[in-house]
């Protein structure tokens, strides 16, 4: 049997893969497990949670499916693409998927280009029509300076193991990201030895892949790569 643990993002929740993941249950046998990282979810709690909580959360959850299955696939979203990073070198687990992950880089460019488009909104009277700008809206209230910190921390510390991820991985960008630029995905290819590596960039995605115009081919993509027989070239 198989074991299939997804990591949400930062300030997010499992709603954040919600396509993919019920992608796969209705495709699939397998366990999915979307744990909500401590202090996230629909209504944000940061205040006083740390980069450790958040990592031990999900360790935790890897560790009882470990128990339970023959096989373990794990899939991180952005921040949780780097903690998925950390527990694939860690556990040697038998498949990694890396969604618009926060490796190292912040897209000021297109962060640019988004605000640009929100200022023109704003002057049109259509700033509740912009879907970027009312998804972020909320979050810039309710997160403490102190857990931005956190995510920073957390991102030093698992990067020093994507040299030690050996499992077969899928790294999936959005060319629109305006949080992580689709060149962080070479990083990511660069910086992993794994010896079965995929590198596939969508060209109307922005961070939010799994939510994005370009969701159904990144479900197809994403539940292929982890059905292939692990001989078989990816």
């Amino acid at each position: 049997m198989i074991g299939c643990l997804v990591i949400h993002g930062y300030t997010g929740g499992p709603y954040e893969l919600k396509p993919l993941t019920e992608y796969l249950k209705e495709h699939t046998n397998w366990e999915i497990n979307t744990p909500t990282l401590p202090g996230h979810g629909e209504k944000l709690a940061l205040e006083g949670t740390t980069h450790d909580k958040w990592i031990t959360a999900a360790e935790k959850s890897l560790q009882q499916m470990k128990k339970k299955y023959d096989q373990i696939y794990l899939i991180g979203f952005s921040m949780g693409g780097m903690i998925a990073v950390y527990l694939a070198a860690k556990y040697k687990v038998d498949k990694l998927v890396l969604l618009a992950t926060a490796g190292k880089y912040l897209s000021f460019k297109q962060i640019s280009l988004d605000l640009g488009q929100v200022i023109m909104d704003a002057f049109k009277g259509t700033l509740k029509e912009n879907k970027l700008f009312m998804h972020y809206k909320k979050k810039l209230r309710s997160v403490p300076m102190k857990a931005n910190i956190e995510f920073l921390k957390l991102l030093k510390f698992t990067r020093k193991y994507l040299k030690n991820v050996e499992s077969p991985v899928l790294i999936a960008q959005g060319h629109m990201d305006g949080m992580v630029p689709y060149r962080t995905a070479y990083y990511l290819e660069k910086e992993i030895p794994s010896q079965k590596k995929e590198v596939v960039f969508f060209e109307r995605s922005r961070h939010l892949i799994c939510l994005g115009s370009d969701k159904d081919t990144l479900n197809t993509m994403v539940y292929q790569f982890l059905s292939q027989p692990e001989n078989q070239e990816v």
